[in-house]
């Protein structure tokens, strides 16, 4: 619990490369992770090559640590290695749906957050790249990945250069809840966010973006509407492209 509760996001790494033996043996490990039907519904593509990473950076909006980082991986929901198993044994697959998507891409995320976990135990550091949904298409093409595989996560990793702050969270009583599902009220609303709306760095976040609250940084500027759903329609297409839809 202990790296758990130190955990920080890395951006910054050193030159020190990440040994293949070390992230094969965490990649193995984390194939423990609990997984639909026993069936593994996610891929790994382990990027070293500095053309490819360069290729890849456009995706993820060009953040550096995507070009500085020794590795770069991406972690896809893959219902072609079983479709293709069971073709291979007179079985017949119905998994270009939806459904088998999201199975997939469940299996995929808590593979990733293992994987993470077990990079923690060694210290190496990791940036979770949230940007692989948002522009689907080019990681598909620079990684070639075919139909039924999608990429839904990716992780740079590498030896961390640097020791940035804990960020904040929100208190258990914020989003536990007993027994069912307790609303929120505008007076809870208040307690849970006081915390996060007094930091300082917080404020300047406000200040800076010239907004009144740090709610309106995240519908204004952060994640707004229009990027939502134009990236929302990019992501279906994807999907298509991809025969889960």
């Amino acid at each position: 619990m202990k790296n758990l509760l130190t955990r920080r996001t890395i951006r910054q790494y050193s030159d020190k490369p990440v040994d293949d033996e070390l992230l094969n043996g965490l990649l193995e490990a984390a194939s423990r992770t609990q997984t639909m039907g026993n069936l593994q519904l996610y891929s790994v593509v382990v990027t070293r090559s500095q053309e490819l990473k360069q290729q890849l950076a456009p995706a993820h909006f060009n953040q550096p640590m995507v070009t500085q980082a020794p590795v770069v991986l991406t972690i896809c929901a893959d219902f072609r290695r079983t479709s293709q198993w069971t073709r291979c044994r007179q079985a017949e697959p119905g998994y270009d749906n939806f459904l088998s998507f999201i199975n997939a891409a469940t299996d995929a995320l808590l593979f990733t957050q293992t994987l993470c976990c077990l990079m923690d135990e060694e210290g190496l550091g990791y940036c979770y790249l949230g940007t692989t949904v948002y522009q689907p298409q080019r990681i598909i093409e620079v990684l070639q990945l075919p139909r039924l595989v999608m990429p839904v996560a990716t992780l740079t990793v590498g030896w961390p250069a640097e020791q940035p702050s804990l960020s904040d969270r929100l208190p258990l009583k914020a989003f536990v809840h007993q027994d069912t599902y307790q609303d929120y009220t505008p007076a809870s609303i208040d307690e849970y966010y006081a915390y996060k709306e007094s930091l300082p760095e917080n404020q300047h976040f406000v200040a800076v973006n010239q907004k009144q609250t740090l709610a309106q940084v995240f519908t204004d500027i952060r994640y707004t509407r229009k990027d939502n759903e134009a990236m929302s329609e990019g992501l279906m297409e994807a999907l298509k492209q991809q025969g889960f839809m």
